[in-house]
């Protein structure tokens, strides 16, 4: 891919040629001069260890990337933590 190709936010394959031994997928937070920086979305699972030992996030070059029309559906993902709060009514607890 070009530098121009790349938008911040968007679904990428990728490999690496040291870290990882298969190809994954990430989206791009970061855009640098000739690379990017990904956080891991969806990977092999011989590389869960790996994964795991780069906090998700990895910097890849451009050449290492491709678009992606659909992201993959794995069971290896990592979540986004979503954490969801609820008020609790004051009324009803002091009916007790």
């Amino acid at each position: 891919m070009k530098k121009n190709d790349v938008k911040i936010g968007a679904i990428v394959e990728a490999r690496s040629q040291e870290e990882l031994k298969h190809p994954f997928q990430g989206k791009v937070e970061k855009i640098y001069e000739n690379s990017a920086l990904l956080s891991i979305t969806s990977f092999d699972p011989k590389d869960a260890a790996s994964v795991s030992d780069l906090n998700n996030k990895m910097v890849i070059n451009f050449k290492y990337l491709k678009a992606v029309k659909s992201p993959k559906k794995s069971a290896n993902t990592t979540s986004n933590n979503d954490v969801k709060i609820s008020k609790i009514d004051d009324d009803a607890s002091n009916k007790k």
